[in-house]
């Protein structure tokens, strides 16, 4: 099976993908880099078009030797609204932005993760916010610092392999 088709099934998109896109059942068609979709869990998709009021739910299980892991929106690697890194060496979770350069770290000590288990987040992409909602139901505010009115890159790296990718 193609890696595309074997995204296409993971992701639960609808049709086959050409040239390293995704479509969804809606038409929408993304870039997916297929260096960076692996079954390592490294995940990388581009041409998005995510407005305020998207929600991102992404379920996945954490390698068992994982320090943690990172889930990026924005507009590209150095070009991000919201950075989501929950560290568990240091028992908390880092959200930040970049725009060429890091901005201040916000960080938040209710780190539900552990490595070895299945996870779901959930992103909701707001005009002036971003909220995420941890397995346990607890929820993460952070500004939308960089006034985003849409976002086009998703990244998700580290120790999370992706089994399950939804928009809403």
């Amino acid at each position: 099976m193609a890696l595309g088709q074997l995204m296409c099934d993971i992701l639960g998109y609808k049709g086959r993908p050409r040239g390293g896109n995704l479509s969804s059942a809606t038409g929408n068609c993304w870039e997916l880099s297929p260096r960076k979709a692996t079954m390592s869990g490294e995940l990388e998709m581009t041409k998005l078009d995510l407005k305020p009021g998207t929600t991102l739910k992404i379920k996945g299980r954490i390698a068992d030797e994982a320090d943690g892991f990172v889930i990026n929106l924005g507009h590209g690697t150095d070009k991000l609204g919201l950075h989501f890194n929950p560290r568990f060496k240091e028992s908390t979770i880092v959200c930040n932005t970049r725009d060429g350069n890091w901005g201040k770290e916000h960080r938040d000590s209710h780190l539900c993760f552990s490595p070895g288990s299945e996870t779901k987040v959930t992103l909701a992409f707001h005009s002036d916010e971003f909220k995420v909602e941890l397995p346990d139901g607890y929820e993460l505010t952070f500004p939308n610092r960089l006034g985003y009115s849409h976002l086009s890159y998703l990244c998700v790296k580290g120790g999370l392999q992706v089994s399950s990718l939804k928009l809403n």
